[in-house]
């Protein structure tokens, strides 16, 4: 009862007294036992011991606020810990494990104290749990709100995007494989000739004409650890905390692929300077690919556009030319279902007069009219409502530019 007791006591203090005031109480209670104590959003015991990595007995002598939540997605229940006492085993040690919850303005405080009988073992256990959660397995580690957030389900949403179903112009979809593939595979060459071992790739162009597709289809493909920042914004952090932040988990996670979609959005005059400092890091950023996108190249500071050592790679993707548009129109009319396939002469006329469409526009124009045939399902009919909708879109098209 006397940690049950110890933590309705702590839970009735104000905020910043709860930490402080349980670990006084743990000093007094166990005064022969070592205390490792801390908030680090890496330290998950649930998820360690549901790795079969330690086994949690609860403690019954005490409520275990243990609280279950649904995925709708996944059709599963899963549980986690607001206020429980745990005995742990691990490695043939024995750990007792005090885990707390409060809140504190708009974010959830999740507070543990470790006990063992000794200060080596105590550390030793928060270390390994901290070290498995770290990495990064199926799935992509995503900053937002200043914190890191694991998210599989991204890590499948990008599954299917893979280079086989990708027009680019040129050589240009070979040449970022290969620019990346060489990268990661040459560590040694680059330490036997003093080259700092990492990357800047900075991928400009127009929205929808393929960028956000080659970095998933990279993602996939090089099947290294990926990082993506949605924003350096947060409540309580300023945005160089934030990037430091970044920095520090790229770092650690290396090597890796770091993501900055829409870097122009993610910089500002506050912490563009800060931001730069972090990406020169010489020795400090190895095996670090900070591959970054832009739709606006103009509203980039010349210092990230134009000096190579920061993005020295550059890929620029341009609207689809005719021979382009040829392919990708093919590869997805050789998709269709043969009702509505089109002829020769219909595709070869939507070639031409798809001119400025982007890829986006060119995919929005085979799902649109696709949907629009399922209501007749007419043999034929395909053809006549693609042309149709070639003059819907390029009318979209221009009021969405203003022209």
């Amino acid at each position: 009862m006397k940690i049950q007791q110890l933590i309705t006591e702590a839970l009735s203090l104000p905020n910043n007294a709860i930490a402080y005031h349980v670990s006084q109480q743990f000093a007094a209670l166990y005064p022969k036992k070592a205390l490792v104590e801390g908030n680090d959003s890496t330290f998950n015991l649930n998820k360690y011991a549901e790795a079969n990595f330690c086994f949690l007995h609860q403690q019954t002598s005490i409520h275990n606020q243990i609280l279950t939540a649904w995925d709708g997605m996944e059709n599963k229940i899963y549980n986690y810990t607001e206020n429980a006492n745990f005995e742990v085993i691990w490695q043939g040690h024995k750990i007792d494990v005090l885990l707390m919850s409060w809140q504190e303005g708009f974010c959830k405080i999740r507070y543990y104290w470790i006990l063992a009988e000794t200060k080596e073992i105590a550390e030793s256990f928060f270390t390994a749990v901290c070290d498995w959660n770290s990495e990064i397995r199926d799935e992509v580690l995503v900053f937002e709100d200043g914190c890191w957030a694991k998210n599989p389900e991204l890590f499948q949403a990008i599954q299917s995007a893979t280079f086989e179903n990708l027009i680019l112009h040129g050589t240009l979809k070979q040449d970022i494989q290969d620019d990346l593939t060489n990268f990661f595979a040459c560590r040694e060459t680059y330490a036997a000739y003093n080259v700092p071992w990492k990357r800047g790739i900075l991928f400009i162009g127009s929205p929808g004409n393929g960028k956000t597709h080659t970095v998933k289809a990279l993602i996939n493909k090089m099947q290294q650890p990926c990082l993506y920042i949605k924003s350096f914004k947060s409540e309580y952090d300023t945005d160089s905390e934030n990037i430091r932040k970044v920095f520090k988990q790229a770092r650690q996670s290396a090597p890796c692929i770091l993501v900055l979609e829409d870097i122009d959005s993610l910089l500002t005059d506050e912490n563009r300077s800060f931001f730069l400092n972090e990406l020169d890091g010489f020795a400090y950023n190895e095996g670090i690919v900070t591959l970054a996108t832009t739709n606006h190249p103009e509203k980039l500071d010349s210092a990230i556009r134009d000096r190579p050592s920061r993005f020295d790679r550059k890929y620029h993707f341009e609207l689809p030319d005719i021979a382009v548009r040829q392919a990708y129109i093919e590869f997805w009319n050789n998709r269709l279902q043969t009702a509505m396939r089109l002829s020769e002469d219909v595709l070869n006329q939507i070639v031409a007069m798809t001119d400025n469409f982007s890829f986006a526009y060119l995919k929005e124009l085979f799902l649109s009219s696709m949907i629009r045939w399922m209501t007749t399902m007419e043999a034929g009919a395909m053809e006549k409502i693609m042309i149709s909708q070639v003059a819907i879109l390029r009318e979209q098209m221009s009021s969405n530019t203003g022209k």
